[in-house]
C-alpha cells in the first residue's frame, strides 16, 4: 500500500473535551491525516457543527460515531439528517431492525453505515454481565453475519476478530477497528487491543487511533509513526 492509501485508512479519534482543542489537533496534524472520528464527548460540546465544517473540506472525511439504536423510524430520520451533514461513516448498533432501517434511509448516498458488534472495552465477563449468551468472539461473528444480510457498509470490531469477520463479509465491506495501540503503548480502558501492523494483516480496512496520537507531544510525528507501521504490514 502506498502512503496516500494508508493515510485514507487511518482515522484519528477526536476524543477531546472542546471544539477548540479539536481544531488544535486537526491543525497540528495538517496533511498527515485526512480522516477523523467524532463521538459523544465532542458531539455534545458543539462537535456536530464542527463535524459539518470539517466534512466541507475536500481533503477531510468524518466518521460520526453515534452508535444509533432506537425504534426504526427514529433511526431512519436520524440517518437522513446525518446524510445531509456530509458524513463519510456512521455507526449503528448491530441490531437487525435498526440496521435495516438505517440502510433504507441511507440508500443512494455516500454514507457508509458501520455495524457496532462488541465494544473493544468489553471482555467475556462484561458480555455475560450484559445478558448475552455468547462469548465476545461468537457474538461479533453473529452480528457480522446479520450486518451483511442487512446490507450495511461495514463492521466495527476489535482487530483480534478482524480476520474472522473478513472471512464472513468478504473483501468489499469496511472492517473498522478501534483499540489500536502501537507496540509498547498503554492500553488504557481498552481490553482487546492490537498493534497497527497486526490490524492491517488481520484484514482491517480502517484503523481508529485516539490517545496515542491526540495525547502525543508531537502529534504529527506520532501519526507518521503509525502510518509507517501500517505500511510495514
Amino acid at each position: 500500500m502506498n502512503t496516500d492509501t494508508m493515510r485514507e485508512r487511518l482515522i484519528v479519534g477526536l476524543d477531546v473535551p472542546s471544539v477548540k482543542e479539536a481544531e488544535t489537533v486537526v491543525r497540528d496534524l495538517g496533511d498527515a491525516v485526512s480522516f477523523y472520528k467524532i463521538g459523544y464527548q465532542l458531539a455534545f460540546a458543539g462537535g456536530l457543527d464542527f463535524a459539518r465544517e470539517l466534512a466541507s473540506d475536500d481533503d477531510k472525511k468524518v466518521f460520526l460515531d453515534m452508535k444509533l439504536l432506537d425504534i426504526d423510524n427514529t433511526v431512519a430520520k436520524g440517518v437522513e439528517n446525518i446524510v445531509r451533514m456530509g458524513m463519510t461513516m456512521l455507526t449503528i448498533h448491530a441490531y437487525p431492525k435498526a440496521m435495516k432501517a438505517a440502510v433504507e434511509a441511507a440508500k443512494g448516498s455516500g454514507l457508509t453505515l458501520l455495524a457496532v458488534t462488541v465494544l473493544t472495552s468489553m471482555d467475556e465477563r462484561d458480555v455475560i454481565d450484559a445478558g448475552y449468551e455468547y462469548d465476545p468472539h461468537t457474538l461479533v461473528l453473529r452480528r457480522a453475519e446479520q450486518a451483511l444480510a442487512a446490507g450495511m457498509g461495514g463492521i466495527v470490531c476489535s482487530a483480534e476478530e478482524a480476520a474472522a469477520v473478513r472471512r464472513i463479509v468478504g473483501p468489499d465491506m469496511a472492517v473498522v477497528t478501534p483499540g489500536i495501540r502501537p507496540a509498547g503503548a498503554a492500553h488504557g480502558d481498552q481490553r482487546r487491543v492490537v498493534t497497527p501492523a497486526q490490524a492491517i494483516r488481520n484484514g482491517s480496512s480502517h484503523l481508529v487511533v485516539g490517545r496515542p496520537i491526540v495525547g502525543a507531544v508531537d502529534r504529527r510525528a506520532a501519526a507518521h509513526a503509525i502510518l509507517t507501521e501500517m505500511r510495514s504490514a
